[in-house]
């Protein structure tokens, strides 16, 4: 029986009774845990769901990776969207661009 091959070449990784799509996002992942154990990040969620609407219709969602909050230098916390991204698809940059329109979030690509 042959391995199922994946679109983009990403192995699907479990990591703490989590699913990732990759390993790259489970070792982000589990970067950003140390992190919030470090005191250096907060509120640490995953597979955030963003709902994108133009003129009351539903256009699309977007699915964050994480989303959390940062202790910049100045000791102030600040909002982070981010997506670990291998591979940035038409449908995926499109996405970008309306979150930065629709919520005026800005999606931190690692």
């Amino acid at each position: 029986m042959r391995a199922k091959k994946f679109k983009y070449n990403n192995q699907p990784t479990e990591l703490d009774g989590h699913r990732f799509d990759s390993k790259r996002e489970a070792n982000r992942y589990a970067e950003l845990k140390l992190l919030q154990m470090g005191g250096k990040v907060r509120g640490l969620k995953r597979q955030v769901r963003f709902r994108i609407d133009v003129h009351d219709e539903h256009i699309c969602d977007y699915i964050a990776d994480f989303c959390y909050e940062e202790l910049r230098k100045d000791g102030l916390w600040w909002s982070v969207v981010e997506d670990v991204k291998g591979v940035r698809t038409e449908v995926y940059k499109l996405k970008r661009r309306l979150m930065l329109a629709v919520h005026n979030v800005q999606i931190l690509e690692t």
